[in-house]
């Protein structure tokens, strides 16, 4: 099985393209059991990227943000 490669997927509530952002691991699994929390309360969190970059999200100007795996190619949500 090949390896997964998680990333934090940010749709802005001003539209546009997504912003995607590569995430090691054990990263990936801490920010999604609070991805909920920091949308519910338009939080700004300090994210660690895959390439030892921080930045910094308001997700009070995020619509939709979720981990998923880069590796997974023609997936279409709802459908396994």
């Amino acid at each position: 099985m090949a390896d997964k490669k998680p990333a934090l997927v940010l749709h802005l509530s001003t539209g546009g393209e997504p912003l995607v952002f590569a995430l090691a691991e054990k990263d990936a699994d801490e920010l999604a059991s609070k991805l909920h929390l920091l949308l519910e309360h338009g939080s700004v969190e300090s994210v660690q990227t895959k390439e030892d970059n921080r930045i910094s999200v308001n997700f009070a100007h995020v619509a939709v943000a979720y981990i998923d795996d880069l590796q997974r190619r023609g997936k279409v949500f709802g459908l396994h």
